[in-house]
């Protein structure tokens, strides 16, 4: 009991001392240094609750579990080392190879505790407990004690050696990690004279207070510093977040050099997957958002935007560029779409994005935020530079105003006014719109219709394609009922470059999954396509219903080792692929498949089926006109039919089929 109270107290003093820490309350302390320190905290209180309990383990002569804890003691004492050279790299900021070789010294003794933990299970050379339950340390506990002593010491005189030429908050963080670690090591030394004394856990204790005093003046001053550039954040970006933080789920002012960012609006949703409201390196952990948010169809594509290059290069000789990909929001997929633009001082991106995945786009937000005050320079100000034509409608008489807005000044141009928009945009479509779409559009173009719909939504969308100089062009049309009640806003959005860019990269993961089911020297389907071929057959017998009558042939390369020995691996290769294509010639309507290296399997159903008995002999003849000829493929082949009466499983109708494909191929040799 003795023992244990010093780890109770250790507990219930770390617990006090790092309460919000433990706990989440500090959100920003997620984020570099403070995540680190984080993670050791975790790892020390592991220790601290091991140590306790062996003390009352110990003390009940309880063997087995004295064993067990006292393997959890060190392995969390490892951990705890590594961890902490984890936190010191990033709380002092270092870089270098210094900085590796010290993180490579925790993963080192990490490892080496591991390692031996599990050797000590069947030869002790860490520690053992005799029968009558007397605890014994070997070798490799004062091995580990020392490595760590030396680790402590040489980081603690380094880090006191180059703080003198360091200042200010710097010099605070070094002079930390040096007087802690000493501490650490002071206790140490005097753990490895006496393992019964609960020295490790005090020197641990002791020094997180330590760095924990430091820590909360790092916070004040963190605090104080996010509070004075958030006064000059609200100045500097007022405008902005007046007109546009609600349009957008999250708006980023990204450094493009340094990729130093800040978030100015951010949705309940971001709130919930801990995405942090701003960072030092946009392009690192923006990327590592796609790889664990996005969809995994998705990942590739959406890491692929996040690169400094690759933004610049996309903003070459335009004001913006936009791209969608799906995230997974509460394991569920929602589209979201991402706008990024230059700054005016030319150093700066601003990415926009928004969940596009409802009815509600980003200017429908802002027109209802604004129904008292729209105009027409607002829509300039916010829509312009987003769409083609703009249609402002009287739903009172169906007058309107037509506005050409495809430019990026921000500036509306008076195209047309006219009496009926219905009417004449009825009369106009055979001009523009492409004739597969016209029936649709007839249908849906009309206003008792969008009122109707608008009734329980804040907008409609219609997507059609425009035929421009007999080349089709897609556009989206989008209609709004704006605050008085009186008028429709219909904006025509050229949505082409959007669309054909889907249509590339479905072609791309289509190309993709079929090249991963074909065997590449032979181009006959794979291993892999066959297992889901097979797969697909045992789920329809699964099923239990009416099976269409099918059997499984089976197919083997004779005298393939030979040929590879005596002519040489490409002469191999190509009595394979002579192989293959005889299947393929001969059952032109089946699936051949590529199974092993000389092995092939067909599925037959329909004409090849009816034909089956024709087609093995068809085989069977060119085998053996191949061999009196000492030329050409040698194929060994058997067939295995479905029986509904009592084949209940593929794999029992491929392993008849191979029986006698065996029985074959010894004949064919025996010629």
């Amino acid at each position: 009991m003795y023992y244990a109270s010093f780890g109770i107290l250790a507990v219930i003093l770390h617990l006090i001392i790092n309460n919000r820490i433990l706990n989440g309350k500090k959100k920003w302390h997620l984020q570099g240094s403070y995540f680190r320190y984080g993670q050791f905290l975790n790892a020390i209180l592991v220790f601290y609750v091991s140590d306790l309990l062996w003390g009352f383990i110990y003390d009940a002569k309880l063997r087995f579990l004295a064993y067990v804890d006292t393997s959890l003691f060190f392995a969390a004492m490892a951990a705890s080392v590594l961890l902490w050279t984890r936190f010191v790299v990033a709380y002092v900021d270092a870089h270098g190879v210094r900085a590796n070789i010290f993180s490579a010294a925790g993963w080192l003794i990490f490892g080496f505790v591991l390692v031996h933990l599990v050797v000590n299970i069947f030869n002790p050379i860490f520690f053992w407990f005799s029968e009558d339950m007397n605890y014994y340390p070997r070798i490799i506990r004062y091995i580990i004690l020392a490595a760590q002593v030396i680790l402590f010491i040489t980081s603690s005189v380094y880090l006191f050696y180059i703080s003198k030429n360091r200042s200010g908050i710097q010099k605070r963080h070094y002079f930390t990690i040096c007087l802690s670690g000493l501490v650490i090591a002071l206790f140490i030394i005097l753990q490895s004279f006496n393992p019964f004394a609960p020295f490790y856990t005090i020197g641990c204790l002791l020094a997180n207070c330590l760095i924990h005093i430091f820590i909360e003046e790092d916070e004040k001053n963190e605090l104080y510093r996010i509070a004075k550039e958030s006064s000059k954040e609200k100045e500097r970006y007022s405008q902005i977040a007046n007109s546009l933080a609600r349009d957008y789920d999250a708006i980023y002012y990204i450094s493009i050099d340094s990729g130093k960012y800040y978030e100015l609006s951010v949705s309940d949703m971001y709130e919930s997957m801990k995405v942090p409201q701003k960072g030092s390196d946009f392009y690192e952990e923006t990327r590592e958002n796609a790889r664990r948010y996005a969809h995994p169809d998705d990942r590739n594509f959406a890491e692929s935007f996040y690169y400094k290059e690759v933004m610049l290069e996309k903003l070459k000789g335009q004001k913006s560029y936009s791209y969608r990909y799906r995230i997974m929001v509460g394991g569920h997929p929602r589209y979201f779409q991402f706008i990024v633009m230059l700054s005016s001082d030319g150093k700066h991106f601003i990415l926009c994005d928004k969940d596009i995945s409802d009815t509600i786009t980003a200017e429908t937000a802002f027109l209802e935020k604004q129904k008292t005050q729209i105009t027409f320079s607002n829509i300039a100000e916010s829509l312009a530079a987003n769409y083609d034509m703009l249609f402002y409608v009287d739903i009172r008489n169906n007058s309107y105003a037509g506005y050409n807005s495809n430019n990026s000044l921000g500036k509306l141009n008076l195209e047309q006014l006219g009496e009926d928009f219905f009417e004449d945009t009825m009369k106009n479509m055979g001009h523009f719109i492409h004739p597969q779409d016209r029936e649709k559009l007839v249908m849906t173009l009309d206003k008792d219709l969008f009122l109707t719909t608008l009734e329980d939504r804040k907008q409609l969308n219609l997507e059609y394609s425009f035929l421009v100089n007999e080349k089709i062009q897609y556009i989206r049309m989008s209609v709004r009922k704006i605050s008085d009640g009186h008028h429709l806003i219909i904006c025509i959005e050229n949505i082409d470059d959007e669309i054909k860019k889907e249509a590339e990269i479905a072609r791309a993961l289509q190309t993709e999954k079929d090249m991963a089911r074909r065997d590449e020297l032979t181009r006959v389907k794979n291993k892999l396509a066959f297992d889901e071929f097979e797969k697909n057959i045992q789920n329809s017998l699964d099923k239990g219903g009416e099976t269409q009558a099918f059997a499984i042939v089976v197919c083997d390369l004779n005298d393939l080792k030979k040929i590879n020995d005596t002519q040489g691996h490409k002469a191999g290769d190509e009595y394979i692929k002579t192989s293959a294509k005889l299947l393929c010639n001969v059952f032109d309507h089946s699936p051949v498949f590529r199974i092993g290296g000389d092995e092939f399997a067909i599925f037959l159903s329909g004409e090849d089926y009816s034909a089956r008995h024709q087609l093995v002999e068809e085989i069977q003849k060119h085998s053996l006109a191949n061999i009196a000829r000492h030329e050409g493929p040698v194929i060994a082949i058997g067939m295995a039919e479905f029986i509904p009466e009592t084949d209940k499983n593929v794999t029992e109708i491929f392993e008849r089929a191979d029986q006698l494909m065996y029985k074959v191929k010894k004949e064919l040799k025996s010629l």
